[in-house]
């Protein structure tokens, strides 16, 4: 079983900015980050 990733603050931000502006959709900046994209969107959330 693969370990728990954890993502320091400055990526989180990085990534949930991304999203925001809205150029791409989340399924894209998930594949391209490695992550899933509920993840983005529960950092994106205020």
């Amino acid at each position: 079983m693969r370990k728990r990733r954890n993502h320091d603050a400055g990526f989180k931000a990085r990534v949930a900015l991304e999203a925001l502006k809205g150029e791409r959709t989340v399924s894209e900046l998930a594949a391209e980050y490695g992550v899933h994209p509920t993840m983005i969107h529960q950092w994106s959330e205020p």
